[in-house]
């Protein structure tokens, strides 16, 4: 510590006290000083100069598995903010001492990047000081890469279409699930609050809590590329996502009624009578999500486990067939049945309609749009593995399926920009 004494205005005589600095990543730590001076035209600095030595030796890229460590080594002066960020925009998360003698980041750093760190600094009096250094992170020696591939495709949806991420490795450890959670962003406009859920080791669901808005734009991307997830695993490159919504599309069935009525941005536009699944082949109840648009459809019933020849057996040409199950549940035109339509249930699962009406159905929801299912004897839709059910998960237990929610009180993801926040 050196003091520094100049005369102001006046003659009044003043001290300005000088800050040591250490900006370390791993064991690298160098130490360097700077007196502040007023009369000057540069501010107040931290440090005039910063070196590195150890792992990011000059002429030497540091090793992004190690952490990135800001320290105020003089008691009289304190770090007050810092922040790190690459080339590509992408914030480093971050912790500083209530007490602004050290700052140590808690988020990974990505491997061949480079890095601008600017932190912010005052002394005894109040001077504020300000230091901003580069450093570039070498090549990863890990082998493998972790590809996100998200979905669905560009395009246009219906406002239950939940965003999904198909990871190329499987990744199973909790801690290593978080590091890639908080790399996948979702943004929409207008914004909505939403989460993230597991379904696999490899395979993710987002959703809001409720549906997206009408007419929203929702932008999916990765920044994990070059950030550690595990042991020889690496974030890969990943293509960002752009879809949109269109209107607020809910098909609502009441198997006791026997009566789809069909919502458009809250408003009724329309009400069908129809016929659900008979005692044995029930619909099933709970949210649905439009999968596909199928104009014709041969329908047998072997492939659903029913014998050829049994009093049950069908094989039929279907048209007009919107699907919203994997294992061929459909809102379809079925003209055999329309004496039964609005008074019982005769189907073997699917919603039939007659075929003016399938037609009408077919040509006003998109892939997307929500059916729901009420009031039927059937079980509720599973929330995975035969469609979109995700929307039959109430919000706490979605909540649950993310790997953040233990920690979400220090997930600096949840943040507009990831900066440093007091321990």
């Amino acid at each position: 510590m050196r003091h520094t004494e100049f005369r102001g205005a006046g003659g009044r005589r003043s001290r300005v006290v000088g800050c040591t600095l250490v900006i370390a990543l791993g064991a690298g730590v160098t130490g360097c000083t700077s007196d502040g001076d007023p009369l000057a035209a540069e501010p107040y600095d931290a440090a005039d100069q910063i070196s590195f030595s150890g792992s990011v030796e000059a002429g030497k890229q540091a090793d992004p598995d190690k952490p990135l460590e800001v320290v105020a080594e003089d008691s009289d002066g304190r770090i007050t903010d810092v922040t790190a960020v690459d080339a590509s925009g992408r914030h480093v998360a971050g912790e500083l001492a209530a007490d602004g003698s050290r700052w140590h980041s808690t988020s990974p750093l990505a491997a061949g990047a480079r890095y601008t760190v600017r932190v912010s600094t005052e002394n005894e009096d109040g001077a504020p000081g300000r230091k901003v250094l580069t450093f570039t992170t070498g090549r990863p020696t890990s082998t493998k890469r972790l590809a996100v591939t998200f979905g669905p495709e560009a395009g246009t949806y219906g406002v239950g279409q939940p965003v999904t991420a198909e990871l190329n490795e499987p990744v199973r450890d909790r801690a290593q699930r978080a590091v890639v959670e908080r790399a996948l962003k979702v943004d929409s406009t207008p914004a909505v609050s939403g989460a993230w859920h597991w379904v696999d080791d490899k395979k993710l669901h987002y959703r809001p809590k409720d549906y997206w808005p009408a007419h929203a734009t929702v932008r999916v991307r990765s920044a994990l590329e070059g950030i550690r997830v595990g042991d020889r695993l690496r974030g890969g490159t990943s293509k960002p996502l752009t879809i949109r919504t269109g209107d607020r599309v809910i098909a609502l069935t009441d198997a006791a009624a026997h009566r789809l009525t069909v919502h458009k941005n809250g408003e009724e536009i329309k009400q069908i009578p129809v016929t659900t699944g008979k005692p044995g082949f029930e619909t099933r109840n709970g949210v649905k999500v439009v999968l596909a648009k199928e104009p014709f459809v041969r329908m047998r019933s072997s492939t659903v486990g029913i014998a050829e020849g049994s009093a049950e057996s069908y094989d039929l040409d279907v048209h007009f067939a919107t699907r919203v199950t994997w294992s061929g549940e459909y809102v379809h035109a079925a003209p055999w049945s329309v004496g039964s339509q609005g008074f019982a249930n005769v189907s073997h699962g699917c919603v039939g309609m007659s075929t003016d009406n399938a037609k009408w159905f077919f040509d006003n929801v998109r892939q997307g749009d929500i059916v729901e299912v009420v009031n039927s004897a059937g079980e509720t839709m599973e929330p995975f593995g035969n469609g979109f059910g995700d929307w039959n998960l109430d919000w706490t237990k979605w909540r649950a399926g993310s790997a953040l929610t233990t920690d979400a009180a220090q997930s600096p993801q949840e943040t507009a920009r990831l900066r440093p926040t007091a321990v």
